[in-house]
């Protein structure tokens, strides 16, 4: 059967149920047995395979109550990230590549009741007034929306897509990212709670490394998530609080920030803190956080190399203390991250570690950084494809206090 009539079909159920259903009284599960009748009905005098016919039951559906287009996209575990530049152009990225989708929303009112929804499940808002809002899928993916007249181009959503199985060292390790030494030597620094910062550009894989060190967490600690918008999977600690911020509603109140939650948690008795990404003048209150007993905190913010990791964290404090001295922020920075990890998306599309550097004090007005391991290339190195391993430097580790502390005796 062609797609036109599959589509005329789906089109004349559609108008039955919104002039005689009503809709706001039905369940889910009632309107989709009514939606299956009509098609039955609808289809009766002439051959449409079960497919098809379970095809035009889910468009129907997937149009009234669900996310209409987005969710034929969504249900694609092999699509990562979909961007919505207005309702006729689609693109999303499969398999580490940007393709342009050939499909379409109907208009860009359908669009813009699809993105109503979704920023609905969350319980936040956008409008004309708060056109920009950050928010997530009810399986968690990440999304961000910017309406007109700030995005020119119409209604944009971009959607960061959340996997459905928690990431792990191990699967770190498949993926070529880091090797079994390496994830060793992390999950003893993780342990003996030094505070570690992962670093990297857009889609290096910041947050996923976040998720799988996170998991090195002993089970019996108790652990607070602070995110703009909830997306870490943190199996088995049970002691586990998870908070999210909230943004302005129409009449500009109502406002929660990174910064209000790290203040907040800290009065919850937490034995670590983890926050999904440092990019304001929140870093001041990490950084003193980390240096008030909270040892073993975890957080990413971007930057293209360690050093650089460095003077943003400067600049980000600068943000929320405009007045605070250059050198008291980097000695506060040098006693409160201990080691920085850098993540780096290469030239071939793969996410590779770069650097793991060890934050080895403050001298000469200035932050020493020891690097104990570098991703180095190897000769089957090509413009197309890159190999190498990242390789142990001959520098050794400085600040192993907290290792002794934890009793643990390995060399990093």
């Amino acid at each position: 059967m062609d797609d036109t009539k599959i589509t005329r079909i789906a089109e004349k159920i559609k108008q039955y149920i919104a002039e005689n259903l009503p809709l706001f009284k039905m369940t889910d599960e009632e309107l989709e047995e009514k939606i299956e009748e009509l098609v039955v009905w609808e289809t009766a005098g002439e051959y449409f395979s079960i497919e098809e016919k379970v095809n035009i039951t889910q468009q129907i559906y997937s149009a009234i109550r669900g996310f209409g287009l987005l969710d034929a996209i969504i249900s694609d575990d092999s699509i990562t990230e979909v961007m919505i530049n207005g309702p006729d152009n689609i693109f999303i990225e499969q398999n580490g590549r940007l393709f342009r989708m050939d499909k379409r929303f109907e208009s860009q009112r359908r669009l813009e009741d699809i993105i109503q929804r979704i920023v609905g499940l969350a319980g936040r808002e956008v409008n004309q007034s708060n056109p920009i809002c950050d928010t997530r899928l009810p399986d968690g993916s990440r999304v961000n929306v910017v309406l007109p007249p700030v995005a020119l181009c119409g209604p944009t959503v971009t959607i960061r897509k959340f996997s459905k199985t928690p990431m792990t060292i191990e699967r770190l390790i498949h993926y070529g990212s880091i090797t079994q030494e390496i994830a060793d030597k992390l999950e003893l620094l993780v342990r003996a709670k030094y505070n570690i910062f992962i670093c990297g550009g857009t889609g290096s894989g910041k947050t996923t490394f976040l998720n799988a060190l996170s998991n090195y967490i002993p089970k019996d600690e108790r652990v607070i998530t602070i995110e703009d918008s909830a997306e870490l999977q943190i199996a088995g600690v049970d002691n586990l609080v998870s908070l999210e911020t909230r943004n302005a509603n129409a009449a500009g109140a109502g406002q929660i920030t990174i910064r209000d939650l790290i203040k907040s948690s800290l009065r919850m008795r937490p034995e670590r803190i983890v926050v999904g990404e440092v990019r304001g003048g929140e870093a001041l209150d990490m950084l003193q956080a980390m240096n008030t007993g909270h040892d073993g905190s975890l957080s990413t913010g971007h930057a293209n190399s360690t050093m650089d990791m460095l003077s943003r964290l400067e600049t980000m404090v600068l943000q929320g203390a405009p007045g605070l001295p250059l050198e008291a922020i980097r000695q506060q920075i040098a006693s409160a991250v201990d080691i920085i990890v850098h993540l780096s998306r290469l030239r071939d599309k793969s996410r590779k570690t770069m650097e793991i550097c060890e934050v080895a004090g403050y001298e000469n007005g200035q932050i020493k950084l020891n690097v104990l391991y570098k991703f180095e290339e190897d000769e089957n190195s090509t413009l197309e494809k890159v190999s190498g391993s990242l390789l142990r430097t001959k520098n050794k580790m400085i600040n192993v206090f907290k290792l002794q502390l934890a009793g643990i005796k390995q060399e990093i």
